[in-house]
């Protein structure tokens, strides 16, 4: 009897048949991955559609802007002194549930101006969901990061279902600003989506020149500079002019499109 131990090396055949399996299993995970990226990317264009009805919403029934609204505390109650538009209220207050302060009736979501305070860049979210318009419940105050915007999603604005974003709001008049990221443009009541900074504001960039195509192309003109929907961090990142001159009033721009980096944050004007 042969006592030799036999060979027990894969054949040619069985070694084509794992490969194809792993191609497969790799194919798989990554189409998955992609339509999962693009399920995130629809519901960006669905929050946005929805914090846009909701703001609508807001000024037929109360007729005012949200965040904005002098008499917030008479529906909902004052968070802190006696008339909610008090150093009180905005510097101290510590509602809970609905309780919220003022806002000063200008037309305008103003930036908070107190660290840890109320202002109407956050109680934007906060009226908008006392009033039964958005989901969630917001602080209204401004988080205990260093700067006097710190936007923490799910605390004091909207977390977005695409990864690691979230969605804020201010009046932003960049219309005669150099600033080295922004276009030169007055956006009104604006809203953004774009990524935690940690420290600040929600404006970490969050999606490719491609993705923030996308979402343009879908909702306004597919233009980087032009229309309702804004890109920032133009400056040859997200988007660069098609004579290669990078100013903030430069406005023959492009998205990026060979770009698979994520460069882009988005604005949407006036929509308050």
């Amino acid at each position: 009897m042969d006592s030799k131990p036999r060979n027990a090396a894969f054949s040619l055949v069985e070694l084509s048949i794992v490969l194809v399996i792993l191609g497969l299993l790799t194919g798989g995970i990554l189409t998955g991955q992609s339509l999962i990226r693009a399920a995130e990317l629809r519901s960006v264009v669905t929050e946005f559609q929805r914090y846009q009805t909701a703001a609508q919403s807001f000024r037929d029934k109360y007729f005012a802007i949200p965040g904005d609204m002098r008499n917030a505390s008479t529906f909902w109650g004052a968070a802190g002194g006696t008339t909610g538009s008090d150093a009180a209220c905005y510097q101290s207050g510590t509602g809970t549930g609905t309780a919220t302060c003022n806002g000063d009736g200008d037309g305008k979501i103003d930036t908070t101006v107190t660290a840890s305070g109320y202002g109407e860049q956050f109680m934007v979210w906060q009226h908008m969901a006392n009033a039964g318009l958005i989901e969630g419940s917001y602080t209204g105050r401004d988080g205990a990061g260093i700067d006097t915007d710190d936007s923490i999603p799910g605390s004091n604005i909207p977390r977005s279902r695409a990864s690691n974003a979230a969605w804020n709001s201010d009046h932003l008049d960049y219309s005669s600003s150099s600033h080295s990221t922004i276009y030169a443009i007055n956006y009104g009541n604006a809203l953004y989506i774009g990524g935690q900074n940690n420290t600040g504001d929600a404006d970490v960039p969050i999606l490719t020149p491609e993705e923030a195509w996308n979402i343009d192309t879908k909702l306004d003109d597919g233009k980087p500079a032009y229309g309702k929907v804004i890109a920032r961090y133009y400056n040859n990142s997200c988007s660069a002019a098609d004579n290669n001159s990078h100013t903030a009033t430069n406005f023959a721009a492009s998205y990026k499109l060979a770009d698979s980096s994520k460069t882009c944050i988005l604005f949407f004007k006036n929509t308050f």
